[in-house]
């Protein structure tokens, strides 16, 4: 299957395709006029795509392929460094911003394993809602029920119907609170969020230094799997599934069910009542560290006065160019004090320490990704119901940042429906256990 990362691979490896005829269909489903190319990328590096495919063509040919996935195309979130070009995080206040003389870390290792950038990809201005919208450059749309013009999801909306539509075969996201795993959920892919510590985030636009976590977006468990390790320094690997049955799955009583619309409730009892069938042992239980996370958070989050201190200069220099919805939450974050932030660090480790006790004796946590299916865009003309929304989207996943654990969103939706994410949560430094317990999910959905 040439849309997994796995499937080109060895595609590659037997020859059924090259680099080059992998590229080639990306560029072409990009430049399509009844697609979403126009509005999922920023920009399209399509000749430097082609001259670095043919260059992997040549080396496969001589047996020196940097790695398996050598040629696989993959589209970049517009925050992250590209050498020799301007990264402006879906603003225009950056448009005049000097080039980045050096790759991010986690660019450089995608490069070094052969992989191809065929362009950046939208996104919410500075990363900073889960709506996925932006009135610079367009909002992209669900890959369901385009008609009716949904959201993506965000804040990493270019990534995910990139991946959705066929424009790349996986993409690269930030997730601060859900940026990865929301945009996932809506448009019927899979996303990851990794243990923040292991993806090292220099040379990426910041939100939250104590929030943001760079992960993959993809078609399947796998892909997301192979190039986190990449991203990770690590060696990628298949993701070995553990046996379903046995597998020990918690549902949080709190708040993780609260306003689902019933599209979303179906998909996720049905997919419980799958993996049930099937041999997991899932209980529903009480985890009341959940409900400290709001009160701790009342005098402001760490997003705001975090955001604010790297915004502060570009703000007063070019605030007329930021989207007003994204500029006031910034600014926002002036007002939180010192020891309000201080106080909710120490809450956070607080939290942190009981939920770690309470979970230890389960596989993964079990919820859905988002209570509701991706909104229409004509819903959020209105200041109070963007804002509702848009915490509505981050409320689940925004809770594994906090946490600071792995997360990874899977569909659960029949096919034909609208997409529904099922999101598994691990442990703190737990990512190779998540995949083998999302692979062992995966494959218990589809069967």
């Amino acid at each position: 299957m040439l849309r997994t990362v796995q499937g080109c691979a060895e595609a590659l490896a037997s020859g059924a395709t090259t680099a080059r005829a992998l590229v080639e269909n990306c560029l072409a489903a990009i430049a399509d006029p009844a697609g979403e190319g126009a509005r999922t990328f920023i920009s399209i590096s399509a000749e430097a795509a082609r001259t670095a495919a043919d260059a992997h063509d040549a080396l496969r040919r001589a047996g020196r392929a940097p790695s398996p996935y050598a040629g696989i195309p993959f589209a970049v979130k517009d925050l992250f460094d590209i050498a020799g070009e301007v990264t402006m995080a879906g603003s225009r206040a950056l448009a005049d911003a000097a080039p980045a003389r050096a790759h991010a870390p986690t660019i450089a290792r995608m490069l070094a394993a052969g992989f191809i950038p065929v362009g950046r990809t939208n996104m919410t201005e500075f990363a900073y809602s889960g709506i996925g919208a932006n009135p610079h450059y367009g909002t992209p749309l669900s890959p369901w029920d385009r008609a009716a013009a949904r959201i993506p999801g965000g804040s990493s909306s270019g990534s995910a119907v990139a991946v959705a539509d066929g424009m790349s075969v996986v993409a690269l996201g930030s997730d601060t609170g859900g940026s990865c795993r929301i945009p996932a959920a809506l448009c019927g892919i899979v996303g990851y969020k990794p243990t923040a510590r292991r993806v090292p985030l220099d040379g990426v636009v910041p939100l939250s230094g104590s929030l943001d976590s760079l992960g993959p977006l993809g078609a399947s468990v796998a892909c997301c799997a192979i190039v986190d390790a990449v991203l990770a320094g690590e060696t990628p690997a298949l993701p070995k599934a553990r046996p379903l049955a046995g597998l020990r799955l918690a549902i949080p009583r709190e708040i993780m069910r609260d306003g689902m619309d019933a599209t979303v409730a179906a998909a996720f009892e049905r997919a419980v009542a799958s993996l049930t069938a099937q041999g997991a042992r899932i209980t529903e239980v009480s985890f009341s560290p959940l409900l400290d996370i709001a009160p701790a958070m009342s005098r402001g989050g760490f997003t705001g006065p975090e955001s604010y201190d790297w915004h502060r200069d570009l703000l007063a220099a070019k605030g007329d160019l930021y989207d007003p919805r994204v500029r006031s939450r910034i600014e926002a974050g002036a007002a939180m004090t010192a020891a309000d932030y201080v106080a909710l660090t120490a809450a956070r480790r607080r939290i942190i320490a009981a939920m770690d006790a309470l979970t230890a004796p389960f596989d993964a946590l079990l919820m859905p990704t988002c209570p509701i299916v991706a909104p229409r865009i004509a819903e959020l003309a209105e200041d109070a119901e963007y804002y509702r929304l848009n915490a509505l989207l981050l409320r689940n996943p925004s809770l594994g940042n906090f946490l600071d654990r792995c997360a990874i969103s899977l569909p659960c939706n029949r096919p034909g429906e609208a997409p529904v994410g099922l999101m598994l949560m691990g442990e703190t430094g737990g990512d190779a256990s998540l995949f083998a317990v999302a692979a062992a999910v995966e494959a218990a959905l589809a069967a």
